[in-house]
């Protein structure tokens, strides 16, 4: 990379990450000799930016805080106000931003000054969000370490809470976080274990990274999120629903903001749907909140969920709960849902 500018940009960007970067990784990365880099380092220190450097066999080069924020980024009170919200962000995900809420909030706090980190946590102290009802809620300074520990490869020791409340000290290899719905997962090498698991973020409990270097493992998965989906689907059933849906392939798919599956047309006022792989609960909330009529093909199990949960529906608002004359047995309504 022959234009300086640019290069320092790029090598400006690779320091913000909080890890340590050995020189001669940074001269790969940007296709320069190690002797540029080191003269990139000593202009970044010329224009107010701290770079730290450490010797040894796994020394390298670092963004750290320094006596005031560098020059070119924020200013005090901006950068408050982004990590403020970017805290805010990251405890209460917002579908799309969270993963770069956490990653931002990593680079910003690793060269806050400590006056400023000062003030952040004071206004996080005092403010009490309102809960959105839509999931349990992380620590963002637990997010931020977990943060860290990945990008730095760093070992980690942390307390877990299991589903069944059960406490455990872990010794893990962080690899990725993973935003699912409302949840925050990590997914790592449970060391103790020998072998992946994931971890939901919210009964982490004061995560610490050990200092010790790990060497990356292969994950038995294509990435994190493919990881965490397939252990997910494997703790409950997943079915895959087809419909008729009457209306109009086009409002349909407005209606539905998002690819549930595969969409076809039939005629101009109604379209199949195939969806993809999910609980029950979400298939039959998915096709109610359409707003349109429809017919339920498959699976039979999707069609004995509904048929329970309308006869319920209807007791619940006071209609009478309609079954076949002369049927005696129960009703729809007092047979368990199925899970």
């Amino acid at each position: 990379m022959s234009d300086t500018p640019a290069r320092l940009l790029s090598l400006l960007s690779l320091l913000q990450t909080p890890r340590e970067w050995p020189g001669s990784e940074l001269a790969e990365r940007l296709r320069v000799s190690p002797r540029t880099i080191r003269r990139d380092i000593d202009r970044l220190r010329e224009l107010g930016y701290p770079v730290q450097a450490s010797m040894g066999a796994v020394g390298g080069y670092r963004l750290v805080a320094g006596a005031a924020m560098p020059p070119l980024l924020l200013d005090d009170e901006e950068a408050v106000a982004i990590a403020v919200g970017l805290r805010t962000a990251a405890g209460h995900p917002v579908d799309g931003i969270e993963e770069a809420s956490v990653r931002a909030l990593a680079k910003l706090e690793q060269v806050l000054p400590s006056r400023l980190r000062h003030r952040v946590g004071a206004l996080n102290t005092a403010t009490v969000p309102l809960p959105s009802g839509g999931g349990p809620t992380v620590d963002p300074e637990d997010l931020t370490v977990l943060a860290a520990a990945i990008a730095n490869r760093e070992r980690l020791r942390f307390g877990y809470r299991s589903g069944e409340g059960a406490e455990s000290n872990r010794l893990a290899e962080p690899h990725r976080l993973v935003a699912a719905g409302r949840r925050w997962y990590l997914v790592a090498y449970d060391n103790d274990r020998d072998d992946w698991r994931i971890f939901r973020v919210d009964r982490i409990r004061q995560p610490r990274p050990t200092g010790a270097r790990i060497t990356p493992r292969e994950l038995p998965a294509d990435d994190a999120a493919a990881y965490v989906t397939g252990k997910l689907n494997s703790l409950t059933p997943t079915y895959r629903a087809v419909a008729t849906l009457h209306a109009p392939i086009e409002e349909v798919a407005r209606r539905l903001g998002g690819p549930p599956g595969d969409l076809e047309p039939i005629d101009e006022g109604s379209c199949r749907l195939r969806g993809r792989p999910e609980a029950l609960e979400w298939a039959a909330f998915r096709l109610a909140m359409l707003g349109c009529e429809f017919e339920v093909h498959e699976p039979p199990e999707l069609v004995e969920y509904l048929r329970a949960l309308g006869t319920r529906v209807t007791r619940a608002a006071g209609g009478p709960s309609r079954r076949p004359a002369g049927d005696d047995g129960p009703r729809d309504a007092d047979r368990p849902l199925p899970r």
